[in-house]
């Protein structure tokens, strides 16, 4: 201090001079340091980066964390400086120091932050289990203790006191605190659960209508989980939100290999009827149930043969039904198809019969777990389905429409006196009045 006061010691002729002068020297040289550092040394590190084969110091390149801690340099220059400037009020050097010190603990927390993110970039990049353990949440826990300490440096900083004396009020404030950063606590405990028990990972297919949500995870922090549905959207679902509600994770299905098809074919049975011989017969050209109707027929023989001989009226005798003859037929093409997994649960069944029709279920799994080829062999196999029940003598059921109810009047002889029915168009028109008819 006595060398820097007997630098200025010439101006001291000069009050106005001696003083704008050191401050004019003071800002060229945190700026001299700035431009050196950022303009030299920084453009050397990053060659020196881009010349080596470690990902780390790419990731804190890319991350900015140097770049940002340069911000620091001028700073302290300036708040080392500021003091020795002669004629400067000390109520102004001391805010001019106060200020500057409070930026360098800022500066500080941010290149911690910008450190962190390259951490989580590393981990990403590095490690195998990085969607199945993400660390994303757990380090913005780090950030906001970083930048909470940081705020209370440069509170302390400004105001001229130890950081002790404002550690020592957070007792008193942490009710507060605890308000202030539920949902984070909250949050915390349940990326913690969500992270230990594997419930979810980035890339997981998920469904949570209660918060509108169906389709891939693409981001886990520690307040959010990014969903981008289906339609493209992206759905922000609270992270705690996940361990008190239910959700439907679909990453069991993908990994078993086979997507389930659980659907009915809902069969007339006004059309379902025994089969005659000649019918039997006939279905033998189809190779798929060749071998059932033969194993039926022997059956059914040894049965009605005991039946026949024990005296008993043929009407008890058992026959062969066309939804059991179809029915068998289906089980046989599902496990002829090649996309259906025959590794896992192939069956078809009935179902309860209701004012709907008879339900003809299909229970089995695609070889794909592909949404596209799911659908694909889905639509395929009831598309064969529905062009085969003719062959067996069985409909569909299907509520009436407008067409089939002008048929059914047209062949029973109309509907009434004086309506005339259009079968090709389907409506009916009532007559015209006839001339003179008036009100009575």
């Amino acid at each position: 201090m006595d060398y820097i006061n007997g630098f200025w010691a010439p101006l001291s002729g000069y009050p106005f001079a001696a003083t704008l002068l050191p401050l004019a020297a003071l800002l060229l040289v945190a700026w001299l340091a700035n431009f050196i550092i950022r303009r030299v040394l920084l453009r050397i590190a990053e060659r020196m980066v881009t010349a080596t084969a470690f990902e780390w110091d790419d990731a804190l390149l890319s991350r900015g964390v140097l770049s940002r801690l340069v911000h620091a340099v001028p700073a302290l220059i300036i708040a080392a400086g500021i003091v020795t400037i002669p004629g400067l009020h000390p109520a102004v050097a001391a805010v001019v120091h106060n200020v500057a010190m409070a930026y360098v603990a800022l500066t500080i927390a941010l290149s911690i932050s910008n450190l962190l993110d390259a951490v989580n970039d590393l981990y990403v990049a590095r490690s195998p289990k990085a969607n199945e353990r993400p660390i994303k949440g757990y380090l913005q826990v780090v950030k906001i203790i970083i930048f909470v300490l940081a705020a209370v440096l440069m509170i302390s900083a400004l105001i001229s006191r130890s950081p002790a004396l404002l550690l020592s009020g957070f007792g008193a404030m942490s009710a507060v605190l605890m308000l202030v950063f539920k949902d984070s606590i909250l949050s915390l405990v349940a990326s913690v659960q969500l992270g230990s028990n594997d419930m979810l990972r980035v890339g997981d297919w998920i469904e949570m209508p209660s918060q509108n949500a169906d389709g891939d995870v693409i981001d886990m922090a520690l307040n959010t989980v990014k969903v981008q549905n289906w339609d493209k959207t992206i759905t922000t679902v609270p992270t705690y939100k996940l361990i008190s509600e239910s959700f439907k994770n679909w990453r069991g299905m993908q990994e078993s290999g086979g997507r389930r098809i659980k659907r009915a074919l809902l069969v007339d049975q006004s059309s379902v009827r025994f089969l005659a011989p000649h019918e039997r017969d006939r279905l033998r050209r189809i190779a798929l149930i060749d071998p059932y109707l033969d194993a039926k027929r022997r059956e059914l023989e040894e049965w009605n043969h005991d039946l026949i001989e024990a005296g008993k009226d043929p009407v008890n005798t058992r026959r062969v039904t066309n939804i059991g003859t179809f029915r068998a037929y289906v089980e046989q093409y599902l496990r002829a198809h090649p996309g259906i997994n025959q590794g896992m649960t192939l069956m078809v069944r009935q179902l309860a019969p209701g004012p709907t029709g008879l339900p003809l279920e299909l229970y089995c799994f695609t070889a794909s777990v592909a949404w596209a080829d799911y659908e694909n062999t889905q639509s395929d196999i009831f598309d064969h389905l529905i062009a085969m029940l003719p062959e067996f003598g069985l409909r569909l059921y299907q509520a009436p429409g407008g067409a089939d109810l002008a048929g059914a009047f047209a062949a029973g002889g109309g509907p009434g006196p004086g309506i005339d029915l259009d079968p090709d168009a389907g409506t009916a028109t009532l007559p015209a009045p006839r001339q003179g008819a008036g009100r009575r």
